[in-house]
């Protein structure tokens, strides 16, 4: 066997660069060489110590891209060579209540990539085949990483809007998630107005319309909702900023049977007016990414449409400063670790 190296934490923010020795894959499950792994939000739950026992180490990592070394017993349709993504969702178990009614995504027995099983903050790791998604050709391992998650997460969300195209879509904030969103919206034919958080003046404003933005809403010169109104109200809004205090507004925004679909997690909450959700028949839901199959599907949309992530490259050996960088959101816009510097 050969070592690797792998970035372990334990605790709260305790990174420990160590060397392993890679081990055979079990059974349902490979061992990827990894090529890629972006750093997202995410990551908090392991890093943080959010998991139930913090004090048992875990690698971090769920935007894992990477290349198919070994395949361990049972595995019969992926082979030694293959490209192929890990997302946050390690893949269904196809057995429990929810997987037999469909329901993939929020299975009883589906391994956290990076928070309950070892995640991609490595050069090699075991991942699950069921949650295996194909990288298609034409799309960059660095690339790639961040639309397993992030990319898959505003996808998902814009999926759920069922309103045709040329119809107002709002993404609330304009950063690792908003930048996706407001490509995806546009590239799936709807009219967007991207709406920045807090306030971020011009420059903000030119990239959110060269990244396909029809309107730009500062919520910090006046109240979002209400410019969403003057714009004929909004079919959708996808939340993509961690502040309820700045998603509460927007509800209001919303046009007769609107939706505002929340993808980023804060820690504070929303505040919604009872009258503005039934005085025209609104809707405020959650979406969690999505399953292996879905991610493919936006990895093909992503490809065919031409939507990139923006992103800064560190090398593996730097990936607690990489992480330190994404959490003080000075990140333009999605952090990946090269295993490959």
């Amino acid at each position: 066997m050969s070592a690797y190296r792998a970035f372990e934490v334990t605790g709260t923010r305790r990174f420990e660069l160590v060397e392993r020795e890679e081990q055979e894959p079990p059974l349902g499950h490979v061992r990827l060489r990894v090529e890629a792994c972006g750093v997202c939000h995410s990551d908090v739950v392991a890093v943080e110590g959010m998991r139930p026992d913090p004090s048992a180490s875990v690698v971090p990592g769920h935007e894992v891209v990477g290349v198919i070394d070994a395949i361990g017993p049972g595995v019969t349709t992926w082979r030694v060579g293959e490209r192929v993504g890990v997302g946050y969702l390690g893949g269904h178990c196809g057995v429990c209540d929810f997987c037999r009614r469909g329901d993939f995504v929020n299975c009883a027995d589906q391994p956290q990539t990076g928070t309950d099983v070892d995640g991609g903050y490595a050069e090699s790791m075991i991942a699950r085949a069921g949650g295996l998604v194909r990288i298609p050709e034409g799309i960059g391992s660095i690339d790639a990483a961040p639309l397993l998650c992030a990319g898959l997460t505003v996808f998902s969300a814009l999926r759920q809007i069922d309103h045709v195209p040329g119809a107002l879509v709002a993404v609330q904030g304009i950063g690792g998630l908003g930048h996706l969103g407001v490509q995806y919206a546009k590239k799936l034919g709807f009219r967007v107005a991207a709406i920045a958080a807090i306030a971020r003046g011009t420059g903000k404003a030119e990239l959110a319309r060269r990244l396909g933005a029809d309107h730009y809403i500062d919520s910090s010169t006046g109240d979002a909702g209400a410019q969403l109104q003057r714009l004929g109200g909004a079919a959708a809004v996808v939340a993509t900023a961690a502040s309820g205090t700045s998603m509460s507004p927007l509800v209001a925004g919303l046009a007769p049977r609107g939706r505002m679909v929340v993808v980023g997690a804060a820690a504070d909450p929303i505040q919604v007016r009872t009258t503005d959700l039934i005085f025209g028949t609104r809707t405020v839901a959650g979406s969690l990414t999505g399953s292996s199959i879905d991610n493919e599907d936006s990895l093909r949309f992503a490809k065919a449409r031409d939507v990139r992530p923006m992103t800064e490259v560190m090398p593996l050996a730097q990936a607690p400063q990489a992480y330190e960088r994404m959490m003080s959101g000075q990140a333009r816009f999605r952090i990946v670790l090269n295993m490959a510097v």
